[in-house]
């Protein structure tokens, strides 16, 4: 069968299509899924260009959605021909986050989804939500998740909160459509006024271009009548910070989930001190977390919005279409 596999240092020209064994049959506790998508995600992107070191070989992406075509001994939660999503920490099933690192996730510290089928335990997958294309589903695993846990586990959202959503990628949009389906007022930013005209027909309550104004923190600020956000979905890292801590209400909550600025740099600490906001760094979350997110979106008829596919050996482009930066949504591939 085929797989993608990343060649030592990394780099996208070293992303080479190969061929693989079919997996065996599912012992006990497991399942066989035949995978028919992923979704890109920038740390997916960091190991695919070498950002992240992993082994010779390794097989990309962590998120995978497919068909159960096999189960093992054990494996009753599931049955033959059921749609099928991963889980980006598979052994982080509930409770507090059981390690503060990547060795365990599929695409980086072990083989990924970018392949024609795979055997796991059981408990690495999840129930696919009711109706969705394999494409869809493919888009929940560390996106919509991550939105999920930082807004309504992490912060409580609730019916007439504010939310500040940097950007217009995978866990933006997501988080954006939680927002508002959950009753609350959601700001958006962005570089592109036409991704913000497009943020605003989903939507969005109040949207700001950065590049355009600098200031985006006072902005967002007085225009909640200088009260504050009560939630801030912070994308970009130490570059915005200091922004987002501003935009904050007094007692509010950030969730520091992005990098896209830099991994490193200078907090301002005494006004998160003045202003007693919670910071939480946030990766994505638990099976349970998918679980409970997967039933919200069967009850509130939440899609995804898909920006581009490619098909499995055009990964390298559907990377290089991520790096340009111009997407709305997930980027996908059909396997």
């Amino acid at each position: 069968m085929k797989a993608i596999k990343v060649s030592r240092p990394g780099g996208l020209d070293r992303l080479k299509l190969a061929e693989i064994g079919e997996p065996r049959a599912p012992g006990a506790g497991e399942i066989r899924v035949r995978l028919h998508s992923n979704s890109l995600n920038y740390h997916d992107y960091a190991v695919a260009i070498g950002a992240i070191p992993s082994d010779d070989g390794r097989i990309p992406m962590s998120d995978g959605a497919g068909v159960v075509e096999a189960i093992g001994e054990g494996a009753g939660e599931f049955a033959v021909g059921d749609r099928v999503v991963s889980c980006f920490f598979p052994y982080w099933q509930d409770g507090e986050p059981p390690h503060g690192n990547f060795s365990h996730v599929p695409g980086d510290g072990i083989d990924g989804y970018a392949r024609e089928a795979v055997v796991t335990p059981a408990h690495w997958f999840t129930k696919a939500p009711k109706g969705w294309s394999h494409l869809e589903t493919a888009t929940l695993p560390c996106a919509a998740l991550t939105a999920w846990r930082a807004l309504v586990v992490e912060g409580g959202l609730k019916a007439g909160d504010s939310v500040l959503i940097l950007g217009t990628g995978g866990v933006a949009i997501f988080a954006l459509q939680f927002a508002k389906a959950m009753g609350a007022t959601a700001i958006v930013t962005s570089s592109s006024d036409a991704k913000l005209e497009r943020a605003r027909e989903m939507g969005a309550d109040f949207t700001v271009n950065y590049k355009t104004d600098t200031d985006w923190g006072d902005t967002v600020r007085a225009w909640t009548g200088k009260r504050g956000v009560d939630h801030v979905l912070e994308i970009g890292g130490p570059g915005t910070l200091a922004q987002s801590i501003t935009a904050a209400r007094v007692g509010g909550h950030i969730s520091m989930i992005g990098i896209l600025t830099g991994i490193k740099g200078e907090v301002p600490t005494l006004a998160l001190m003045a202003k007693q906001i919670k910071l939480k760094g946030i990766i994505v979350g638990s099976r349970q977390h998918q679980l409970d997110m997967i039933r919200a979106l069967d009850a509130t008829g939440i899609k995804p919005v898909i920006d581009k596919t490619f098909a499995l050996a055009e990964l390298a482009d559907a990377f290089r279409h991520e790096e340009r930066a111009g997407h709305f949504g997930k980027i996908c591939v059909e396997i």
